[in-house]
């Protein structure tokens, strides 16, 4: 016998909720598989269930392809926060600038770079490393020029935009998961209520090809078994 395996998808519980509910709008009640009650409850449920699932895809649509300038703008800050401390390095080395110096930009003494995989820390290390330069030329100190600090910046800004906005869609997105998720337990206890009216409805009908034919045009899912549907 085929076994049925209810929706494991948002797009497959809104498909089997919807071809329920398309019943009531095309059978009158007598021949209707499920209660008015059932069906008054799925239609209500379908319309808040689908708008959640269109406003998640929308706000994940809405990440991603922000995510991608977003990712480019990653990129320039760290080649140029990266850079302009290799070139303070170098000029500690060169004596041009005194190692005590170093201190200003929350820099350690040896001549490294900071780790600055992650997005927090180019938030952190731009920020020291602008903060830092500033304070060196207010104290007389000869400015790095290559790059230049304002060079640095402008990458920095652009990037601490984009990082702020992406959070916040980030954010959104979680929100909107959050919302789908908690309406997924409801959803499937709607189906499965659906399905076992409708499966009471036509236990009676024979062949039963014929009845899971019946069950189907309600949106049940059968599955068979590697073999079974060829020897029945």
């Amino acid at each position: 016998m085929p076994y049925r395996r209810l929706p494991n998808t948002d797009q497959a519980r809104v498909r089997a909720l919807k071809a329920a509910v398309e019943k009531g709008d095309v059978y009158n009640v007598r021949d209707l598989a499920i209660s008015l009650k059932t069906l008054f409850e799925a239609r209500n449920f379908l319309l808040k269930f689908e708008a959640a699932q269109i406003y998640y895809t929308q706000c994940y649509d809405n990440q991603s392809r922000a995510s991608r300038k977003h990712q480019a703008n990653v990129r320039m800050a760290r080649l140029y926060i990266s850079h302009f401390i290799q070139v303070l390095n170098l000029a500690v080395l060169r004596d041009e600038i005194k190692s005590v110096h170093k201190e200003l930009y929350d820099l350690p003494e040896a001549n490294v770079v900071p780790d600055l995989l992650s997005e927090a820390a180019l938030v952190e290390w731009g920020r020291k490393i602008i903060e830092g330069e500033q304070r060196r030329t207010s104290q007389g100190g000869i400015p790095i020029y290559n790059p230049t600090i304002a060079r640095v910046k402008v990458h920095y800004d652009i990037f601490v935009d984009s990082y702020e906005k992406q959070r916040a869609l980030q954010a959104l997105t979680n929100r909107s998961l959050e919302e789908l998720s908690s309406m997924r337990a409801r959803a499937d206890e709607l189906i499965l209520d659906i399905w076992n009216q409708v499966e009471e409805k036509f236990q009676n009908v024979f062949p039963n090809e014929a009845r899971l034919d019946k069950c189907r045009d309600y949106g049940l899912i059968y599955y068979y078994r590697t073999g079974e549907k060829q020897s029945e």
